[in-house]
């Protein structure tokens, strides 16, 4: 496997990472330790370094696992480790959650323990909690760099503005800046081409894919009117809209349709096609591929083996093209010409090199 930089550093990371939700049965479905060991040992077997969890991630079943699989085989050194926080850990209690000092503190704490290490390659704000400023995000989170307890730092699921505000003040005031952002993107949710890519392009960010098989939907076996077993059918009404919304619009549908096309002209299993388009777009550093059998993460580990036709790439393209909401309608070709009088810049700007 080759390997990425995750963004302007020197962290070389696998450009398929082992996302590790599904370690544990905690919530009704994933892997059982036995199969969680065998995903994890065949991931590193493989080639691949990156492993990404977060403290909630099956009530810290995955963190447990996470700890005691790299003990056995001596691998932490190897292992590049990410991990998050955000989400509250004892009901009731208002400091349990969120993003402030005492629970980051606290989470961080939990994490180490859990994990049997004592420092955390990559520390992900798992969510924006809107309230805490990120003053003292980005504060504490240098403070525990400059511990030893933490070597990167990256945010998940937060405003451009946000992220924007987080890597200035960190450059300005000589902090740990930014090293990525973990954020969702797949064929059904390329919203983050508006925003997102280009402000990671600009700011030297690595953008970690979450979910690039929409939970399940790309993968080819759900159809519009049989979502048969698994996670979206364990998820659905659960009240997180990052799952209900997959399967409530009816245009995810016409995606999966091209998608299932494609992949029966190539001979490839529509979830390697849906892997390898969402891996190789810009400002990409790395996806993350989750796994409850052995066999997936097998077919799933071959997705970069082969170069998408560029004709079938553009059929992607254009039946998933993301509407073109205000403003980012001013940006295109068109009106950019407006802007220069029809002459040709010397430059691509990054709004085209994200598109």
């Amino acid at each position: 496997m080759n390997y990425e930089l995750l963004g302007k550093t020197g962290l070389r990371v696998s450009p398929l990472a082992l996302g590790t939700m599904t370690f544990g049965t905690d919530w009704g479905w994933g892997a059982s330790e036995d199969t969680a060991r065998a995903l994890f040992n065949t991931y590193l077997d493989g080639g691949g370094n990156f492993i990404d969890t977060a403290d909630v991630y099956t009530n810290g079943t995955s963190e447990q696992f996470i700890g005691k699989f790299m003990h056995e085989r001596n691998a932490r050194d190897h292992v590049v480790l990410a991990t998050k926080y955000s989400f509250n850990a004892a009901p009731g209690d208002p400091n349990a959650g969120g993003n402030g000092r005492k629970n980051l503190l606290r989470a961080l704490e939990g994490s180490l323990r859990r994990l049997q290490t004592d420092y955390i390659d990559l520390y992900w704000v798992h969510a924006w909690d809107t309230v805490t400023p990120v003053e003292e995000v980005m504060h504490t989170l240098n403070a525990a760099v400059e511990s030893g307890k933490i070597r990167y730092i990256g945010l998940s699921d937060c405003p451009a503005w946000y992220v924007a505000r987080a890597q200035t003040i960190a450059e300005l005031r000589g902090w740990e800046r930014l090293a990525g952002l973990q954020l969702e993107y797949n064929l059904v949710e390329r919203s983050i081409e508006h925003e997102f890519v280009p402000l990671a392009l600009e700011l030297g960010l690595g953008i970690c894919v979450w979910s690039p098989l929409a939970s399940g939907l790309l993968t080819g076996k759900y159809t519009r009117d049989n979502l048969r077993d698994g996670r979206l059918k364990a998820v659905q009404g659960s009240g997180n809209p990052s799952f209900d919304r997959i399967t409530a619009k009816p245009r995810n549908w016409e995606i999966v349709s091209a998608l299932n096309d494609i992949a029966k002209e190539t001979g490839r299993p529509a979830a390697q096609i849906a892997l390898n388009w969402i891996a190789t777009r810009p400002g990409v550093s790395a996806i993350l591929l989750g796994a409850t059998k052995l066999e997936q993460l097998k077919a799933n580990l071959q997705v970069l083996d082969f170069a998408l036709p560029a004709e079938l790439s553009a059929r992607l393209e254009e039946v998933s093209r993301p509407e073109l909401v205000t403003p980012y309608m001013f940006y295109g070709p068109e009106m950019q010409a407006m802007q220069t009088g029809g002459a040709v810049v010397s430059h691509e700007p990054l709004w085209l090199r994200a598109s």
